[in-house]
Parts: C-alpha cells; sequence; structure tokens
C-alpha cells in the first residue's frame, strides 16, 4: 500500500478509508493498535499471517503481546459509504480526534492524528539518517 490520504472523522467515531485503499485491504480487513501512537489496517490475508506468526512462537513469549493486539483490535467491513467505525479506546490510543492522516506502509496501512503525522514527516524528510538509509538501500 502507499501514499497518504487526509481525512476526517465524523461526530460518530467513523472514518471513510479511500477506495484505492479499500481496493487492497478487500471487504473484511482489521484495524489495530500500531508501531507509536498510530492504528494499523491489516488485510484479511496479513492478519492472518500475523495469527499464524504469533501462533507459531510460544505462548510465553506472545502472551501479553497477543493479549493486548487481540483484545484492541476490530473486525470491519466498511458501509455503502466507504466509512469504518474506529472504536473509541482505539481513537483514544492513537490521540485521534478530527483529522487523520492515513498512509500506506507496504503490506498494512496506518492512521495517525494529522498533525503528528505532519511533524514526523517533515522531521524525517529533513533528516540526513533518511538519506543515509536511503542511500544504503540504493535509492
Amino acid at each position: 500500500m502507499t501514499g497518504q490520504y487526509h481525512h476526517s472523522i465524523d461526530s460518530k467515531g467513523r472514518l471513510f478509508i479511500p477506495a484505492r485503499l479499500r481496493e487492497e485491504l478487500g471487504e473484511t480487513f482489521y484495524v489495530a493498535i500500531g508501531m507509536g501512537k498510530c492504528l494499523a489496517i491489516y488485510s484479511d490475508e496479513s492478519w492472518a499471517g500475523i495469527t499464524a506468526q504469533l501462533d507459531s512462537l510460544p505462548y510465553s513469549k506472545t502472551r501479553d503481546t497477543m493479549r493486548m493486539l487481540y483484545a484492541n483490535a476490530a473486525k470491519c467491513e466498511p458501509d455503502a459509504q466507504g466509512r469504518i467505525l474506529l472504536p473509541a479506546k482505539l481513537r483514544d490510543f492513537a490521540n485521534l480526534s478530527k483529522n487523520v492522516a492515513i498512509i500506506g506502509v507496504s503490506k498494512r496501512a496506518e492512521i495517525w492524528d494529522e498533525d503528528t503525522w505532519n511533524e514526523m514527516e517533515s522531521a524525517a524528510l529533513n533528516s540526513e539518517a533518511m538519506l543515509s538509509a536511503m542511500e544504503e538501500l540504493g535509492l
């Protein structure tokens, strides 16, 4: 998944998911806590891969991660207008109130508070570390 999209969460906690992302995510997908203060969106296939990966590890090593990940995940099916309901607990986790940025990150998408995303993006685009990493990758 690629690109970034800026949308607003409505008063009922619903968020429009862009058509291009919905095509890649499928009819059913999962929203869960992400790395950092964001939410991650996984296709059904990606979610199954995460489940298989966690299930392959000893439960004693994954139990806390599994509890938090699955207890705070939402299975989503967009309505006719392409909106999903973001549970209040997930919105609170990621500090989402109104304006958000939805970004593509390879096999998942992320939902960020728009101001937080803009600050991170600006810092990263002007970072020597980012330029160095791109150079190492031959980009």
